[in-house]
């Protein structure tokens, strides 16, 4: 069985300082050999004062990671949302173990009949495809229903949390921005492999971090950071920045709204709702006879009163007012949320457990 560490955490509560690093490390890093030292003069705070500041955020859990955010498709990988129906005395032993599969990075409950909502990856020349891994997971879990809904037009993806409180609740850009490029049509060879796997790891909270990083890998750092920069460029990587635990971070809801937008519509609405600060994700999904709702947006705030103002700002804005075609869903249970790490030999050796029929690997959270 597959557990969560639970180190011990402090409690923290960041002081306006604290907020305005954070905004800066959730932007990005700077690819260069002493990146905190650039946001330090980015935000007028010494390099050292940076790097306290850092170490207690992390204690704390605020910070989850610092790492490069790869674009799963980009990379070759296969990947879904997915909802799913189980009984409520059921569902904690489902999501056990729909978490122990490796490509499965987030995994809530949220408030609907369809009460698992996870996401899950599989790499490339995987034996199982995503629907027989989901088969598999659905007949292992006995779920009563298990739904795939992939991304059929991403038109946002921009985990940033304001911290500081200065955007409202309505906050939107003057005009649409172009969805995200998704790579360069080529899958990375062996020797990008090879950086990703470097790339991917949570970096240590030191003056050189990326030096380190070179050292122990037999390159020179600009070497290291050229590769960076040049994902970058290929759309491979969205950039190096800070993930943070939204609880943690005072963004306690996290509403998941669902919208039911005519087809002829979609091309048009889709990025007019993208365009709201408080959407962190927006796309377009296919829908079934039990689920009409084609467009997916990621509201998270400070309260549920906070998200449920900015979704009606959204309907008002794009003319939904009918409240049958929309639904806003809200985890009330976290059973899993990590990055997801690539080219790792467990997704093979899920895949090798799932075929000969043997138990599944479980993933259980423990408490901090």
């Amino acid at each position: 069985m597959t557990t969560t560490a639970a180190p011990r955490r402090i409690h923290h509560k960041p002081d306006d300082r604290d907020r305005e690093l954070l905004n800066a490390l959730q932007a990005g890093l700077p690819l260069v050999r002493r990146p905190f030292e650039e946001i330090g003069r980015a935000i007028a705070m010494p390099q050292d004062e940076v790097l306290r500041r850092m170490g207690v955020l992390r204690d704390a859990a605020i910070i989850r990671q610092i790492s490069a955010i790869f674009d799963t498709r980009a990379l070759g990988y296969t990947s879904t949302l997915v909802a799913a129906k189980y009984p409520d005395e059921r569902l904690f032993d489902a999501a056990a173990i729909v978490g122990g599969h490796p490509g499965v990075s987030h995994n809530y409950r949220r408030s609907h009949a369809f009460n698992l909502w996870f996401t899950l990856a599989v790499e490339p020349g995987a034996r199982l495809g995503l629907e027989q891994t989901l088969d598999i997971l659905a007949e292992r879990t006995g779920a009563e229903s298990m739904r795939m809904l992939p991304t059929l037009k991403l038109f946002k993806i921009n985990v940033q949390l304001d911290m500081t409180g200065a955007q409202g609740n309505d906050a939107k850009d003057a005009a649409p921005k172009p969805a995200p490029k998704r790579g360069d049509g080529v899958l990375p060879t062996e020797d990008d492999k090879r950086f990703i796997c470097i790339l991917q790891r949570d970096l240590p909270i030191e003056p050189a971090p990326f030096d380190t990083w070179a050292a122990e890998a037999g390159i020179a750092p600009d070497e290291l950071l050229e590769r960076a920069q040049g994902f970058v460029d290929r759309a491979y990587m969205r950039r190096f920045a800070a993930v943070l635990n939204h609880r943690r971070a005072g963004f306690g809801a996290n509403g998941m709204a669902v919208w039911d937008v005519p087809e002829e519509e979609l091309e048009e609405i889709g990025p007019r709702m993208a365009a709201f600060r408080s959407v962190s994700h927006c796309y377009r999904r296919p829908t079934y006879e039990d689920w009409p709702y084609s467009i997916f947006t990621m509201v998270h705030a400070r309260s549920k009163e906070d998200c449920e103002q900015t979704i009606d700002a959204i309907a008002e804005e794009c003319g939904i007012t009918d409240p049958s075609r929309r639904a806003v869903l809200y985890s009330t249970y976290e059973f899993k949320k990590v990055r997801l790490v690539y080219y790792t030999p467990e997704y093979r050796a899920w895949e090798d457990l799932a075929l000969a029929g043997a138990p599944l690997p479980e993933w259980r959270p423990q408490a901090a």
